[in-house]
């Protein structure tokens, strides 16, 4: 056999070997879980959740990375910019997928170009609650109480531009009440001076208010889903309250790079849909207030495009642009 024959066989079979292992069907490596938050946080929970079961429907290891910075905008920017191979998926939200795209002047990414949708995972439904000197028992009486002492009324919220603010906008615009907004930095703080008389109403997710509820030191009102929430049955949504068409949810889904190849994104999507069926991972949801709402690449696609309109459509009319 000539040293030609040789080499000319050897390179056959590097390329044969190399053809076949990238014939390997997907997933053959680990998987980057990018999550735009610091550890400890919603989102790191909700990753850590479905870790399990997602891993072992997949086969291969799920390795969360939490890539923080800017309100989740660092991690944003992070994932839309790896390779589109189904390698790294990022766990995006209300504000990095909705409110952002539709409030800030700039953003380093496109929610709707820059990313192919998986599924949504959760639905985190804001409740209403009041502090225990407001002279209000119900949604109906803090409305009727807020208009009888316009501009002396106050909602306090999150951040500017954080759905918190946005659904303190949206029941002013929905009510005709005239409400001063006061932002915090986070959520805690609100509730601190919710509790101290400060300010009068905050809406926000069940679990930085629940405690103090539950010691008769806040009233909740009201839930902002469309329909009564599993953890909260005994409170009415806005629609019942008589505010037709209010509906104000966080939310959080699972996304790739824009150029994944479809049959990635329908294999992530199956294993999705088959852990979010799985009773124990519902249950973790519901612990915490959550609850699993989990859609395919289509349907979470559009309701992505619904909620940038809806959000940019209540900026507008408050006037709210974030730099």
């Amino acid at each position: 056999m000539t040293i030609k024959f040789s080499a000319a066989i050897a390179i056959a079979l590097l390329f044969g070997v190399a053809g076949s292992a990238h014939a390997q069907p997907y997933p053959n490596r680990p998987i980057r879980f990018i999550i735009p938050f610091p550890p400890g946080g919603g989102l790191d929970h909700t990753a850590r959740s479905i870790q399990p079961k997602l891993q072992e429907l997949l086969g291969q290891p799920l390795v969360i990375e939490n890539k923080a910075g800017a309100a989740g905008i660092v991690g944003a920017e992070f994932a839309k910019n790896q390779a589109p191979d189904g390698y790294t998926v990022f766990l995006g939200n209300t504000g990095t997928m909705g409110l952002y795209p539709a409030l800030y002047q700039k953003l380093p990414y496109d929610a709707v170009k820059d990313f192919a949708p998986v599924g949504q995972l959760i639905s985190n439904t804001l409740v209403a609650v009041t502090g225990a000197q407001v002279p209000a028992n119900t949604l109906q009486e803090f409305i009727a109480w807020a208009k009888a002492n316009p501009g002396r009324v106050s909602y306090a919220s999150g951040g500017s531009g954080a759905i918190t603010h946005l659904a303190g906008e949206m029941l002013k615009s929905q009510t005709g009440i005239d409400m001063l907004h006061v932002p915090y930095k986070g959520s805690a703080p609100a509730v601190t001076d919710l509790l101290g008389g400060q300010v009068h109403l905050l809406i926000d997710v069940a679990a930085v208010s629940q405690q103090h509820v539950k010691a008769s030191k806040l009233k909740a009102l009201a839930v902002t889903s469309s329909k009564r929430n599993a953890a909260f049955p005994e409170l009415p949504t806005f629609e019942e309250a008589g505010i037709k068409g209010y509906q104000a949810i966080g939310w959080q889904g699972l996304l790739v790079p824009t150029g994944t190849p479809r049959g990635v994104i329908d294999r992530l999507a199956d294993a999705l849909q088959k852990t979010m069926a799985d009773p124990a991972v519902r249950e973790k949801f519901l612990a915490v207030g959550s609850e699993a709402t989990p859609t395919g690449p289509e349907a979470f696609g559009a309701f992505i495009r619904a909620e940038i309109e809806k959000w940019a459509r209540i900026g507008r009319a408050a006037n709210v642009k974030i730099e």
